[in-house]
Parts: structure tokens; sequence; C-alpha cells
């Protein structure tokens, strides 16, 4: 049925088996009998399906997987067995049949409503609730061989664009022209069509196109540069701007293939770069090259954080180093996985150690108020003695 309609293998059902055991076994560390996980991005990541249901996993019995609508897509998709079912109220009715309706239960409270909390108290019968999100979370950290798959997959679309912006980033171009023409392009080779993003009120473009002013221009959003986008409703991504020779153009890129999000930015210039910009992109690319050689697994993530800093500190530009006055942002990087927004956090202060399988992306970028923006995004595989890039694309600067 989907095979000859849209791309992306199915998550293996051992893949969904262990991931649900080791849920598991965190649950019961935590003292959570069973858990309900409504949320779309858990529930692909544990059952391999965002069909319309509830995945119940329990410390004793297992996972149970309801599915209200579509139980057929449902079954093609997901590895686990399926319970089908009319209405939420079910659940609670089966799950009092089987006598798993004891002890604390877990639910994602991070982005789960009050008003959904409340009718799930009500199904179940119990007043007992903690948040189930830590335990989730810290399992989504480490990405196994078919994850990290998924994300090159991705990190190939994000390279197919860079490839072609060359063709479309012109003077007098606006930002939003090339935009369209490159979500266009990645579309054409597998992107999935837009970004998940943690959070309430957290919003993602999947590609971001600033030109001089319009990249420094601080947004709401917690990034460096925001873009000023076509309208204050959007207040982020390209906008009407238009490309003048010498002036950086920095394109950010969300690749998404299978779920899996990848973010990298490359600097694009007509003719040759003002004297303000040298520098800087000279900076970003050593700070780039440095974490290349020096992380890997057992670094602390802070390490590369002062490195960085250090190496803005010492080029004299650290007062415009991943932002300027209150628009500076307190990370250089940030993990990477079904959503754009997970852990590992490169910042100066969150002591994580690396360790092998996990992702993300690192961006040293300078901003100057009122001039513009510029600096490069890679994205990494943390290994037991290097970063592995996700991508092949150079982090040049690209002259056109």
């Amino acid at each position: 049925m989907l095979t000859n309609l849209s791309e992306g293998s199915f998550t293996p059902r051992e893949e969904l088996e262990d991931r649900i055991n080791q849920l598991r076994k965190n649950m019961e560390r935590a003292g959570i009998a069973f858990s309900i996980i409504l949320q779309n991005v858990d529930l692909f990541y544990f059952a391999g399906t965002v069909q319309k249901g509830v995945l119940v996993v329990s410390v004793d019995n297992g996972p149970l997987l309801f599915i209200e609508r579509n139980v057929d897509r449902a079954a093609v998709e997901s590895g686990l067995e399926i319970i089908p079912i009319k209405r939420d109220k079910d659940v609670g009715e089966i799950l009092m049949a089987k006598g798993i309706l004891k002890g604390k239960c877990g639910m994602e409270f991070d982005v789960v409503p009050v008003s959904v909390f409340e009718r799930w108290k009500s199904i179940v019968g119990l007043d007992d609730f903690t948040d189930i999100w830590p335990a989730i979370r810290d399992l989504r950290i480490i990405k196994s061989p078919f994850e990290i798959e998924q994300v090159k997959r991705s990190g190939s679309v994000c390279d197919h664009v860079f490839e072609k912006a060359r063709d479309v980033v012109r003077e007098g171009a606006r930002e939003v022209d090339i935009a369209a023409f490159l979500e266009a392009e990645g579309r054409r080779v597998g992107h999935q069509g837009f970004l998940r993003m943690r959070g309430l009120n957290q919003e993602m473009m999947n590609l971001y196109i600033t030109h001089g002013r319009s990249g420094t221009i601080p947004s709401s959003g917690d990034v460096p540069i925001a873009g000023a986008g076509v309208t204050h409703a959007i207040a982020q991504g390209p906008s009407l701007n238009k490309v003048e020779k010498g002036v950086p153009v920095v394109i950010d890129y969300g690749g998404g293939y299978n779920g899996y999000i990848t973010d990298e930015t490359r600097t694009f210039v007509v003719g040759e770069l003002k004297e303000r910009f040298k520098k800087p992109y000279e900076v970003a690319k050593e700070i780039v090259e440095d974490a290349t050689v020096y992380g890997k697994e057992g670094i602390d993530g802070t390490e590369l954080f002062l490195r960085a800093e250090e190496k803005a500190k010492k080029a004299g530009l650290d007062e415009y180093f991943m932002g300027f006055e209150s628009g500076k942002v307190t990370f250089i990087g940030h993990g990477l996985g079904l959503e754009i927004n997970e852990l590992p956090v490169i910042t100066p202060r969150h002591h994580v150690i690396l360790k092998e399988g996990m992702v993300f992306a690192f961006e040293p970028k300078f901003i100057f108020p009122g001039e513009g923006a510029i600096g490069v995004e890679v994205d990494y595989v943390v290994r037991k003695d290097k970063l592995e890039r996700v991508t092949r694309t150079s982090i040049d600067l690209v002259t056109i």
C-alpha cells in the first residue's frame, strides 16, 4: 500500500521492542507502573506510527498499542500488535480488565495539555501521575544504527539543496524566492515537508535565508539568526530583502527524512565578500575544524563551547559571537533526532559527556547589528574516537 507512494523504511519490530524494554527499565527505576504515551513523536519512536491512538507501556505487562484511526495503516507501519478502539474511554476499560490500573502512571507532562491530562485521569480513575518525559528523553539521546542511517539520508537532502543554491543565489534575488526554489528542490529528493520541535509555541521552518540586515533582527525563537520573515505573524524566516554584492547570504537548512532531522548552514556571497565578514567566517571555520578534531566520546560538551568562545575572544569577535546584546543565545550546539531541539545541548554550563551515538548540530555564527550575519553549521555523530560529519558538503564560503 504505502511502498509505492512514500519513502522511508519502517522501524524494525526488534528496534521498537528494544526501545520499549529500555523504557520499562527506566520506569521501574523511577517507580512508575505504567505510562500513557500520546504525543506523535514519542508514539512514532516507540510504535513506528503516528496514526491516532495511544501506547500504554506497563512494567509488568509490556506494551499495548490502541489505534482509533486508521487501524489498517497503523498495521502496515507498526511492528506492534494493535488493539482497535472506537473511543479513548475503551482504553480504560481494557486496562482495568487486564489489571494494569494500579500504581503510579507516567505521562508526557512537558507537552500534554491540562485538559487532556484531566480527561485521562478520569479514564483510568487514578490520581498518582508523574512526568515520563525525562525517561523518554534519556533514551532518545543515543541513536541506534538504524536511526543514524535515517539521519544520514536526511543529510543527503541538505547536500543536494546546498549544491542547488549555487544556481539561485543572485544579485537582486529576494530571500523568499531563493527559499521557494530550494524548498522545492528538497521535496523533490525526499524531504518530509516540515520539522518537528518540542515545546509550547515552538515553531520551526525548514529553511532560513537571511542577508544583511534581515540576519540581524532578533526574534522570539531561541536561535542566533531568525530572519525577519514576510509577516510579523510568523516572525522568522526569509523576507522580501534582496541580495546585494559582497554581503553574505546565510542559508540555514533543516533536512527531514523518515522523521529524522538534520540542520546545517552554509554561507554564499555574490562577488567579493566585504572585509567586515572575512575574518569572522575564517574564525567560524576554525571553530568547526577544531571541534571536528578535538571532539569524541568522553569529551564534556562544555569544552567544545569554551574552546569556540576562546577563539572568538582571541579574534576580538566575542561581542558578536552567537548573537549581539539581548539577541545572544547561550548555546553553540543542539541535539538532533526526531525533533530539532533534542539533547545534547552544547553550552558553557550544561555538563554533558559525549557518548557514541549522540547526534548534534554545531553552529558558530557571528551577528553584526545593522550589517549582517555570517557563519557555518555542521552536524556530527559522536564516535568513540572522533566526531563524524553527517554531510559531505564543504564548509568553505561559496562565491557566486
